[in-house]
């Protein structure tokens, strides 16, 4: 195919007298006029050395640029940082992690702006570099396609399959005497045996089936783990589809709408996906201008079932999902069931419905439920609201046996004090495990919890208490844990004004979360409050906390999709 480069962004650093000294730069690199004159491809991965998550991802990127080269366009390969959660989790660097979303995002705006990219393949492996990249194809609106790197083979530990949440949950195991130093040994070396992303339905896996639900990724490029030479076939396929998108004049606002947006909530709920998604679907429509905020997220999860029994709250990891069937499998079902929106365009240039045609459900598979025989007929998911709330907060239900908790609380303004109380065991069974100030202003950054949350699970004790947050949840937390609790500590919120012993009731039945505190009590509170002053006053988590917005909307850090002059893809 033959593309005019007369209305591409690249036209700017290539054509013309005038760009001589642009040209100069790509001849240096071994580019032929014919590839200088071709449609610019930014091929950009999360690649680094910091976790498995992130090391397949370059290998990939090579097949991603071969599938660019064979349908006649020049992919120009640039990286972009992660953060991966797994090494930040339980101590300062968790502060960076979501902040990294936002810096993933901007990174790759400024890359394809500085450099006149007419089109992006984006590879990611963990947690906040699958939002960020998409953010940031949404945002810059040239034709993109996402591709996921894919997930860890489980490790096998004692006949058993183990993912890192074992690991966490054995740390708590540990100090409550019910595991061996030898033990736990074994559990570390034996928990992540490959390259690739965490291998439950955590955060990145929940984003990877967002990535195919919303349409910016190819059917079941998000299911081949890491290590398996097919995933370079999507690489491949995935460089030859933007290519293709280019030619039609298809675009990720085409793509993103509001019905794709809801198809995101509905694979989410139905998997029991990551707490997290309900930050990072808010932001996604942010960037298109699409008004979707926690709330909007939370009535779907409502409304779908919970279908697939993957890890935490259910028995199967990623690698099974795939072999069952993939998303799209659980995709046709809840098509079928008419819980998804078939209508909304897709990376291939069909709409959801036609990619779907031939999938067909196996009932000889485990691992998913059709709609019409739900695990639990509301999603795995739930938004909760309340006087300890009133912006929304997210609670993640699947697997879980009791869904309400009253109890007096018990206050923390860290997580370290929270998790050192647990290590010790100085906490009292029925209590609501209050950790404040986390949120994304006051952290700043918004950490997640995990190593609080495993260690009450692996001492035994996670089903005798309740936790709330102002800060996030890992998708690998199980137990009653509310997280997202808007407006946060920093701004003045009610979970600022607690005190030890307030009674706190969460029924994720009813979708609630109070205090029992009159009105005029928590007004009184609130006069004589004062914000925490943290010691982040300088650097990126300063200029973060300066500009970030609540959870309910994503915590976002700019205007978006309505407030932008012009759109990048239009130069």
């Amino acid at each position: 195919m033959t593309i005019n480069k007369a209305q591409l962004p690249s036209r700017h650093v290539t054509e013309g007298p005038q760009r001589a000294p642009h040209r100069s730069y790509y001849y240096a690199m071994g580019l032929t006029a014919e590839e200088i004159a071709q449609p610019f491809v930014g091929v950009v991965s999360c690649w680094n050395e910091a976790a498995p998550c992130n090391i397949a991802l370059m290998r990939q990127a090579q097949s991603v640029k071969a599938g660019v080269k064979a349908a006649k366009g020049t992919p120009r390969e640039f990286c972009t940082i992660t953060v991966t959660d797994g090494i930040a989790m339980g101590h300062q660097g968790m502060k960076s992690s979501l902040v990294s979303r936002e810096v993933i995002a901007d990174s790759v705006e400024l890359t394809v702006r500085g450099h006149c990219y007419d089109a992006i393949v984006g590879l990611a492996g963990c947690d906040k570099s699958l939002p960020g990249l998409m953010m940031a194809m949404v945002r810059l609106n040239v034709p993109s396609v996402f591709m996921y790197g894919g997930s860890i083979l489980p490790g096998k530990v004692k006949g058993r399959d183990v993912t890192v949440l074992d690991v966490f949950e054995g740390v708590g195991a540990h100090a409550a005497g019910r595991m061996s130093d030898a033990d736990l040994l074994e559990l570390e070396c034996g928990a992540c045996p490959s390259a690739g992303a965490c291998g439950g339905q955590f955060t990145a896996n929940t984003m990877a089936c967002v990535s195919e639900a919303i349409g910016l990724a190819l059917p079941y490029s998000a299911g081949p783990p890491a290590p398996y030479e097919s995933r370079d076939a999507y690489g491949e396929a995935s460089g030859r589809a933007v290519m293709a998108l280019m030619a039609a004049g298809i675009r990720p606002r085409d793509i993103v709408s509001r019905k794709a947006l809801e198809n995101a909530a509905v694979i989410v709920a139905a998997t029991g996906g990551s707490t997290n998604a309900a930050l990072h679907l808010p932001a996604i429509a942010h960037e298109a201008g699409i008004d979707f905020d926690l709330f909007a997220v939370a009535e779907i999860f409502k409304r779908t079932p919970y279908l697939a029994s993957l890890k935490p709250g259910g028995d199967y990891v990623a690698k099974d999902m795939f072999e069952a069937g993939g998303v799209p499998m659980l995709m046709k079902t809840l098509l079928d069931g008419g819980f998804l929106h078939g209508d909304c365009m897709t990376v291939t240039g069909r709409t959801i419905a036609e990619n779907l045609r031939d999938v067909s459900f196996n009932p000889a598979q485990k691992v998913m439920r059709p709609a019409s025989n739900p695990i639990t007929a509301t999603g795995g998911v739930v938004g909760l609201k309340g006087n300890l709330a009133p912006d929304g907060a997210i609670v993640k239900v699947a697997g879980l046996s009791h869904l309400t908790h009253t109890g007096p609380a018990r206050v923390f303004d860290c997580e370290e004090d929270a998790f050192a109380a647990v290590q010790a065991r100085t906490l009292k069974r029925g209590e609501v495990i209050v950790i404040r100030y986390e949120g994304p202003k006051g952290g700043p950054g918004m950490r997640e919890m995990l190593s609080t949350t495993a260690a009450l699970y692996g001492q035994g004790e996670s089903e005798h208490f309740a936790l709330i947050t102002d800060g996030r949840f890992s998708g690998a937390t199980r137990g009653l844990c509310v997280g997202h609790v808007s407006p946060e500590a920093q701004e003045g919120g009610p979970i600022a004004l607690l005190r030890d012993g307030d009674m706190i009731t969460i029924d994720a039945n009813a979708g609630a979360i109070l205090v029992a505190l009159s009105e005029a009590e928590l007004a009184a509170r609130k006069a004589v409050w004062q914000p925490r002053v943290h010691q982040y006053t300088s650097g990126t988590l300063w200029k973060y906390a300066q500009t970030v917005g609540s959870a309910r909307h994503g915590a976002v850090t700019h205007p978006g999709g309505k407030g932008e002059g012009h759109v990048y893809g239009e130069i």
